[in-house]
């Protein structure tokens, strides 16, 4: 494949991505208009998010690049059991260390009814399940793989991952500087622990599954750890520190200090595995 098939076929996932999201979006908000309640809408805009995004990645895959979708990290699905555990010691070793370690106050929003319903759904079914696998299968699965075939392993890690830092500066309202360097730093190190992941188990769906659980942790709003009290949040532990390392300043603590530690801590533990695994097979050879 050409570099200009292989960069064009990177910026066509990234805009097939974002003509999923309008998409879901456009047709969703036909069900508001017409009374649904907002719960019922976000449980649809994140099945429709991530059907659209399957349904136009095969096509590109198929038609664009003569491929399958197996041949991009997009197996049959099959999730192994240790990164179901990583999935869910990883938050819940950032969200208990912040609580046990950083001094803070919860704060309630005394949310009830349809406001309940509304936030448990978007977290569970938008920002928690579609969003996150939509993000692996474009970044990946699709990006990783064309990038690995005309360069290296390295080059497909390290390039989306980078992407997928700078995209998340684009969620911050008027970013301040630190706070972008923050996220590219953070958005470019979680990009690197979800590709060696799915690397090292041969899927997207592997990476997939913890990259999901986190953000119905840390952002899914049940209970959001911050400088501030989050609208939206049901819970709110709200630190008593100014300090941007911990807070993760205004994408908050996914780009703190505790965080990536979090990051570096898999991202070590699957290269020393690599590491192992390569020396096995010579020992084997």
């Amino acid at each position: 494949m050409s570099i200009k098939k292989t960069i064009g076929g990177v910026f066509a996932a990234f805009l097939l991505m974002i003509l999923s999201v309008e998409l879901s979006g456009i047709l969703t908000s036909g069900l508001v208009v017409i009374g649904v309640p907002v719960g019922i809408c976000n449980i649809v805009m994140g099945i429709l998010y991530l059907a659209i995004t399957w349904f136009l990645v095969k096509i590109l895959v198929k038609k664009l690049f003569k491929s399958k979708t197996e041949e991009m990290g997009m197996p049959k699905i099959s999730i192994k059991r240790r990164y179901i555990l990583l999935a869910v010691i990883l938050p819940l070793a950032v969200t208990v260390s912040y609580l046990l370690f950083v001094k803070g106050e919860f704060i309630s929003s005394d949310m009830t009814g349809a406001g309940l319903f509304s936030t448990v759904t978007a977290g569970l079914f938008y920002s928690g399940l579609a969003a996150p696998f939509v993000e692996e299968i474009i970044f990946r699965g699709v990006m990783m793989h064309l990038l690995k075939k005309k360069w290296n392993t390295a080059v497909a890690v390290v390039a989306p991952s980078v992407l997928f830092g700078l995209i998340h500066i684009m969620e911050i309202e008027s970013p301040t500087p630190v706070s972008m360097m923050l996220v590219a730093v953070a958005g470019t190190l979680s990009g690197i622990m979800f590709s060696l992941i799915a690397i090292k188990s041969g899927s997207v769906w592997n990476s997939g599954i913890v990259h999901a659980i986190w953000n119905i942790i840390i952002v899914g709003g049940g209970l959001t750890i911050a400088g501030s009290p989050v609208e939206g949040s049901i819970v709110t532990y709200v630190l008593r520190s100014d300090s941007v390392l911990l807070t993760g300043g205004q994408f908050g603590i996914e780009s703190s200090l505790v965080a990536l530690i979090g990051y570096l801590a898999v991202v070590s533990m699957i290269l020393l595995s690599m590491k192992r695994d390569h020396t096995a097979n010579e020992v084997i050879a």
